[in-house]
């Protein structure tokens, strides 16, 4: 593998190219007043296709990113664009490749590994965090490591216990990383190219279920110098009576939820989290402070997982401004069961966040008003 590694990545064009640091301008791309949406899908390809475009040291790797187009189609037409040098197809060792590319961000490259599913980058988190991670602090600067994990995380649908985890508090709880979880298509293209052009290696949690869904998007969302800020949470819905935090698939629960709510007289406001590490604490606070309720929601594991952190978060900043406790909703403390009903009651469910929210607004009614 390692050989095979030099044989690409040490000689021909694209390392000369690095050296000499190009970073050509990506050409603008023109798009039709027609198009209005775009799946989480072409996002990302689309992201891909332009960091690519713009800097010569990108690179993609992993299994079946090239001759079969990715196992979720996310890198469709980028052998044929870039090359193999640009996108190489990987033996099935993600300690291997994962290793290969840390190395290769050392020497100033920018990779992108891919992970058939996060799952499976638990062979490979000895390289995430202990060369990735810890190299710029344990160089006192010196050495960067630009450098993207991604992949799809979190549960699919039937692939049982060994490939439905969510990593998000895995590695949100590693100083050096940062940890991005995308909902739409604004937020895959966004974040990703955020993502690619940061000096330090990020996490970058996708959701399987969503690739195929379609967002409107904005003609700035198109334009290929679109980028999002790290660390910003975005309101997708402005609320007065709860707050009701997720991120990737979850945020699309509770927008149903806030839907349902807002038939019964709560008034809920959804924050799309978009960045895991580093948090928008400020962004989560603001909101607690004015509807002074909090529902917290994630697929994971509920203990020390993202909603525990966000209401510790809220008990240090804005204790005396909750009205009610936090609600906590997460998957079930159970590894994923592969029957599709037993499934279901291991993953959070819009019914799920409904009551909590009546929950933490009840709780802050008078009894005497209730009955």
């Amino acid at each position: 593998m390692l050989g095979a590694a030099r044989r690409q990545l040490g000689s021909g064009p694209m390392l000369g190219q690095v050296l000499r640091r190009l970073r050509p301008a990506a050409a603008a791309r023109g798009y039709s007043a027609a198009a209005k949406e775009m799946t989480v899908r072409d996002a990302l390809n689309s992201a891909l296709d332009e960091e690519m475009s713009a800097d010569p040291s990108v690179f993609l790797m992993g299994e079946e990113v090239g001759e079969y187009q990715g196992a979720y189609k996310i890198s469709k037409g980028l052998l044929d664009k870039y090359g193999p040098d640009r996108v190489l197809d990987t033996p099935i060792t993600e300690a291997g490749f994962t290793g290969i590319g840390v190395g290769a961000a050392y020497q100033g490259l920018r990779p992108i590994v891919e992970f058939m599913t996060f799952n499976f980058s638990m062979q490979a988190i000895d390289h995430i965090i202990n060369s990735a991670a810890k190299s710029n602090y344990m160089s006192a600067g010196q050495i960067s490591v630009p450098i993207v994990f991604r992949g799809p995380n979190g549960a699919a649908a039937g692939v049982g216990a060994q490939h439905s985890q969510c990593y998000a508090a895995w590695y949100a709880h590693v100083p050096g990383l940062k940890v991005l979880t995308p909902y739409s298509a604004e937020d895959a293209r966004g974040l990703l190219k955020a993502a690619i052009r940061d000096p330090d290696p990020v996490i970058f949690l996708e959701n399987e279920l969503l690739y195929g869904e379609s967002f409107p998007v904005s003609a700035e969302v198109l334009d290929s110098s679109f980028c999002l800020p790290i660390g910003k949470a975005k309101i997708e819905r402005e609320g007065k009576d709860v707050t009701i935090t997720a991120f990737s698939k979850m945020v699309g629960y509770a927008l149903q939820a806030a839907e349902i709510l807002s038939k019964e007289g709560i008034s809920a406001e959804v924050i799309n989290l978009r960045s895991i590490r580093p948090l928008d604490r400020a962004a989560i606070n603001a909101s607690v402070r004015k509807t002074n309720r909090l529902v917290t929601v994630e697929e994971g594991f509920p203990q020390h997982g993202i909603g525990a952190e966000i209401c510790m978060s809220v008990v240090e900043e804005s204790f005396e401004y909750l009205d009610a406790p936090v609600q906590r909703i997460a998957g079930a403390d159970v590894p994923m069961p592969y029957a599709a009903n037993l499934e279901r009651m291991a993953v959070p469910q819009v019914e799920d966040i409904v009551r909590a929210a009546k929950r933490a607004c009840y709780r802050a009614v008078p009894m005497a008003a209730t009955a």
